[in-house]
């Protein structure tokens, strides 16, 4: 199969479509990825957490149907009783008494007998244990740390409470890192669980009780019936059968008693300091919320985390069409809908079916995944900016890219009037040498010219127009400003022969014949800008400017010159750049004259070819005659004082009076 240009544009265009398709893909992968490895960190787990909190303040019914008293060891306690803590055991025998003369369903002792005290305070619980209805006490593990392993001892109420009659469950809970307590018991005797089935059996309920992963608080500190432990124990406090069928948790709920801070304080952080609630919360009261999870059905189960995984899957193709199809607004807009629309159905889950389902992953993939298709987007916009970019310094200098690309609307079809200088260029000597090469041989040398003109152009300022076969047209002073855009031309005419040398001695290393370049230069005004049709237009100029400097190119061959400019351009020229006349010449359909010089280091050249053309015109023979030789003496052979010369004796040689003008026309050369 042949390679063809085409079918390497078709192919550039396959590759190109492929990133498009291919890279964001990737990026979005990518990002879903290091958002996956984000829900392993501390960080990631207490944003989640904190949704929590703030979906458990938004949808707490403040309330619950379920008969419970708690039983606070309080500060107005500690001033009743005049008692330090821990209470004499036949305190707590007393409120037991009482609670079962009233018919509580079943009571819960949110405190640890693991240790003996005397013999009749002992003595006097055990019997009230006994005589009272269901009694649950708390059990406790405690870390022992040793040298070479961290143990969990269990610590029991004393084995005669048990004897008498009570339960015994675990009332540790497991806070998280900010001590707010969100996960239910792991422990399968816990305190509250053991509590709410000897509740149940106590109130004839046969039904198995409710399981739950999240712990479904009710309501901030105080939103369970709360009294003081002291209420109880004197009559007349508390209504007369206040306790009926009622379930009754005892503990410490203190905030400043300095028996309790001593005694670590059953406290934890509340959920609802998120929203700005209470901070503290006591742990008899997370002790009644699990129960009434337990009994009721107010905990919360997890929702599986295939849903989450499924669902943040789905969200990558989603994303990724609306990336390339919608706007990005629009596709900011559904990404911010999606995120939205997933908090909601977090909340609806978590409000009306008692579902746990953290949005943070969806939702972070989500922006993620919007995220990483913008970042590419962006990518590719600017690597298409760069390519186009490149594309078009290859006829227009940086600073012209520049603006065109920041003012996209100079790209319109349209001119204006701009004094600019010009520039033709050919190579002499081109057709024979083609005849001697390949066409890719042809291509690769003209390549290697454009090649090293080009940035010579560019470098000072000026715009390549175009390319036309072995010459190139280009012009300074636009489409930008520029007061020196006639020595600016000049100094790239004189730096573009220097570096024919370098392709001419390469020429002939290779056994070819070399080739020149001839230059005109003219400076005028003419229109610059996008001319063409809607279909295609290029920036060039057009004016008699032009063909003006398309002539002096040409003629470049009569006067044996590689560099010839107008007295236009010389006019605009600094005294640094160092010029000769050669002579005067008329362009075909002008009657005006037009003087034309070119560069030359030579200072005695100079002033001789001035002498003589000064002569000529004042039609001293003579004189034109002496400065002329004055020239071929320093450089002999010299074709433009040759000519200069044949003229003047020409001139010579006219009968008097005849019309004579020392201009001569341009295309007679």
């Amino acid at each position: 199969m042949s390679w063809t240009p085409a079918t390497a544009s078709d192919a550039a265009s396959r590759a190109a479509w492929r990133r498009q398709q291919v890279l964001p893909l990737a990026a979005c992968v990518l990002a879903l990825l290091l958002v996956g490895a984000a829900t392993f960190t501390r960080t990631w787990h207490a944003l989640e957490f904190k949704t929590f909190d703030v979906l458990t303040a938004l949808t707490a019914p403040q309330r619950t149907a379920l008969p419970v008293v708690i039983l606070a060891i309080d500060e107005p306690t500690f001033q009743e009783l005049q008692q330090a803590w821990p209470f004499p055991r036949s305190v707590h025998a007393a409120l037991l008494q009482r609670l079962h003369a009233e018919g509580a369903a079943a009571v819960g002792l949110d405190i640890v007998f693991a240790d003996p005290s005397t013999e009749a305070e002992d003595a006097a619980l055990d019997r009230a244990i006994a005589g009272a209805g269901p009694v649950v006490l708390a059990a406790t593990r405690e870390k022992i740390d040793s040298s070479n392993a961290a143990l969990w001892m269990e610590v029991l109420p004393l084995p005669r409470f048990l004897d008498a009659g009570a339960d015994a469950g675990d009332a540790g809970v497991e806070p998280h890192d900010d001590f707010v307590v969100r996960r239910a018991p792991v422990a399968r005797e816990g305190f509250a669980l053991r509590l709410a089935q000897r509740a149940a059996e106590a109130r004839g309920q046969r039904q198995a009780l409710h399981h739950f992963d999240w712990i479904g608080y009710r309501g901030a500190r105080g939103t369970f019936d709360t009294r003081s432990y002291y209420q109880a124990l004197e009559p007349g406090l508390l209504p007369a059968g206040f306790f009926k069928g009622k379930i009754v948790l005892v503990g410490r709920s203190a905030r400043t008693a300095t028996e309790l801070t001593r005694a670590q304080a059953d406290l934890f952080n509340s959920p609802f300091g998120t929203a700005g609630g209470e901070r503290l919360f006591p742990g008899v009261e997370l002790q009644a919320t699990l129960v009434d999870n337990y009994l009721t059905g107010g905990g919360l189960r997890s929702v599986s985390e295939g849903w989450t995984l499924a669902l943040t899957a789905l969200l990558l193709p989603v994303l990724l069409w609306a990336s390339r199809r919608l706007h990005p607004a629009g596709a900011a807009a559904l990404t911010a809908a999606l995120v939205v629309a997933m908090g909601l159905v977090s909340w609806g889950l978590f409000a009306h079916f008692r579902l746990w389902w953290p949005p943070l992953l969806p939702a972070a993939a989500a922006v993620a995944i919007y995220a990483a298709a913008a970042l590419m987007a962006y990518a590719l916009v600017r690597q298409r900016a760069r390519q186009t970019r490149a594309m078009l310094a290859q006829y227009l200098p940086p600073a012209v890219v520049s603006r065109l690309i920041a003012h996209p609307e100079l790209m319109r079809l349209g001119g204006e009037a701009r004094e600019v200088t010009l520039m033709f260029t050919d190579l002499a000597n081109f057709t024979t040498l083609s005849e001697q090469l390949s066409a890719e041989q042809t291509v690769e040398v003209l390549t290697g010219y454009f090649n090293a003109m080009t940035p010579i152009v560019h470098a000072t300022g000026g715009t390549v127009d175009k390319f036309i076969g072995d010459a190139v047209m280009a012009f300074w002073g636009a489409p930008l400003d520029d007061p020196q855009h006639a020595a600016n031309a000049v100094r790239a005419a004189i730096a573009m022969q220097q570096a024919m040398q370098a392709l001419v001695a390469d020429l002939r290393a290779r056994g070819l014949p070399p080739i020149h370049m001839r230059i005109g230069l003219h400076t005028g005004r003419v229109v610059v800008g996008n001319v063409g049709s809607e279909q295609r237009f290029s920036y060039t100029a057009i004016g008699d400017a032009v063909n003006l400097a398309a002539r002096l190119e040409g003629a470049n061959k009569a006067f044996g010159t590689g560099i010839l400019l107008s007295a236009a351009t010389a006019a605009q020229l600094p005294p640094t750049v160092a010029l000769r006349a050669l002579d005067d010449v008329i362009v075909k359909g002008k009657t005006a004259p037009v003087r034309v010089f070119t560069p030359c280091d030579d200072a005695a050249v100079g002033q001789a070819s001035q002498a003589a053309l000064d002569a000529f015109h004042s039609r001293d023979w003579d004189g034109a005659t002496q400065s002329l030789a004055q020239v071929l003496q320093r450089q002999p052979g010299d074709l433009a004082a040759l000519r200069l010369q044949e003229r003047v004796a020409v001139a010579r040689a006219l009968p008097e009076g005849t019309d004579w003008s020392p201009a001569v026309a341009l295309d007679k050369l």
